[in-house]
């Protein structure tokens, strides 16, 4: 991406706040699409950040900051290159540096989250914790404005005074910062408690860098009007929207809310185009049907267990299978050209059955593997062991593998990074080649469960298995905690 020398200013401004799990990329853009002049991405520990390679993805046309177990922790694109802040949660001015300046020329602006009382945030001394060491605070910003080229903002919530919240403002202030963005609640409060617009806006009276109101979902904004509403109550220069965002993207249009069934497709659009998670695409949909959750729609949404299924409930399955053969055509032509580029010998296939296709280990079950499911399917047919040749790329150190079953050949066109990924990948082709389940989530084969199986090799770069929730979980869980009282995953965001 070209370095970004614009500034990103905060005055009379409608911003996505951030809020884990909901501020990835698919939502950013929605929220941009809707009329939202900046978007900020979920928080993203400094540990992890620190650890992560960037990697252009020219097939989704991204850049990614991609994890040692090859998670993408943190994807964005050109579209928003201007008006996308990273927040991050650290509790080290060192750290905090290191990882802004990994993001810095991709994001407009760099943001630390000093307001979530979570535990996963608060246990390391980050979010709310650090309203009770405002010398660290203080060292944080201070790193990050002198070290980083980009504005550099933080995200508190009050005191329980108000002198002692005006006093640290003050302090914050004057590391340079270019805004700050205020929850109306103290670190204990919850939504069913009121915000204070009064304390926002006594720091807005008291400061002269902008400052964002945030809180207002819950008492004040529930349609386009209401944030200017809950501006003016607050004295703000910017208001930055959580909750009502997330249930619908579109509160930021002039015109009025869009008809959510539509609103929803065009997440899911995004979603499949930028190679979004399943579960994640799951969740922030669960959040938008809220209590239409056992309607027809939900049912058909909690019960999808892949991108493919939540499209198919949507009426996008023609749509997700154009995206996915376009992908994977891209994909095929840049393995194609990379493989140009080193000059290797060009092998005599003929006879090999080829198809793009990469294992993504997020979409099977722990036990089960496609190399499993197509030794079972031999076995059942009394046909050979599955045979696998891997070979090596020099130039990249890339893999890839052809398995020989029943002395037909099957290969991916797209080379990995593993020997172990290189042959889960020619499994597949094989497997759909043939029309056979491939064990995937919601469609693994029964025979495989009929005996007790070692657990299969895990590849060490694949994801972790936490990543994978159980079916219901995801659409089940944020809505009781929002209905009762109880902490939600996205209070303090």
């Amino acid at each position: 991406m070209i370095l970004n020398s614009l500034s990103l200013y905060y005055h009379n401004k409608l911003i996505l706040a951030p809020m884990v799990r909901v501020g990835t990329l698919p939502m950013r853009l929605l929220a941009l699409d809707y009329g939202a002049d900046i978007v900020y991405c979920e928080e993203l520990i400094d540990l992890k950040m620190i650890q992560c390679k960037r990697v252009v993805n020219e097939v989704l046309s991204t850049v990614d900051f991609v994890a040692p177990d090859d998670r993408v922790v943190f994807r964005t694109c050109e579209r928003e290159q201007n008006r996308v802040v990273f927040q991050m949660g650290t509790s080290d001015a060192e750290r905090a540096l290191a990882v802004a300046r990994l993001v810095e020329n991709d994001v407009a602006g760099i943001d630390v989250n000093m307001g979530c009382p979570k535990q996963y945030s608060t246990k390391g001394g980050m979010g709310a914790a650090l309203l009770s060491d405002p010398d660290k605070i203080e060292k944080i910003l201070s790193t990050l404005v002198k070290g980083t080229h980009r504005p550099v903002t933080c995200k508190i919530r009050i005191l329980p005074s108000l002198e002692d919240t005006l006093s640290l403002v003050k302090r914050i202030e004057r590391t340079g910062i270019a805004a700050i963005a205020v929850h109306g609640r103290k670190r204990e409060e919850r939504p069913q408690h009121p915000v204070s617009c009064e304390v926002i806006k006594a720091i807005a009276d008291t400061l002269s860098i902008p400052v964002i109101a945030n809180g207002g979902s819950h008492d004040h904004i529930q349609q386009y009007s209401d944030i200017e509403d809950f501006r003016q109550a607050t004295a703000a220069s910017s208001v930055m929207v959580a909750r009502a965002a997330m249930w619908n993207p579109s509160i930021f249009l002039k015109e009025g809310l869009r008809p959510l069934e539509e609103v929803m497709q065009k997440y899911i659009r995004y979603a499949v185009q930028y190679d979004n998670h399943y579960t994640n695409t799951k969740y922030c949909l669960c959040q938008m049907l809220r209590e239409q959750l056992e309607s027809p729609q939900g049912r058909l949404l909690h019960a999808a267990q892949s991108s493919r299924e939540i499209c198919e409930a949507f009426g996008l399955g023609a749509f997700y299978e154009e995206t996915t053969q376009e992908l994977d055509a891209q994909q095929a032509r840049l393995s194609a050209k990379t493989s140009e580029e080193t000059g290797e010998p060009a092998e005599d296939t003929s006879g090999v059955i080829k198809m793009a296709v990469k294992f993504d280990r997020r979409a099977y079950p722990a036990q089960i593997t496609p190399k499993m499911c197509l030794l079972e399917w031999c076995r059942r047919e009394k046909l050979a062991q599955p045979v696998y040749e891997t070979v090596q790329r020099p130039l990249d150190r890339l893999f890839s593998s052809i398995v020989t079953v029943a002395e037909q050949k099957y290969q991916s066109t797209l080379w990995d990074k593993s020997k172990k990924l290189a042959e889960q990948a020619a499994a597949i082709v094989c497997l759909r080649s043939q029309g056979l389940p491939e064990g995937r989530l919601g469609e693994e084969s029964p025979s495989l469960h009929k005996r007790k199986r070692e657990a299969p090799d895990q590849d060490p770069g694949g994801p972790r298995a936490q990543e994978l929730a159980q079916p219901g979980d995801l659409c089940k869980k944020p809505f009781v905690a929002l209905g009762s009282g109880e902490e939600s995953p996205l209070e303090g965001w």
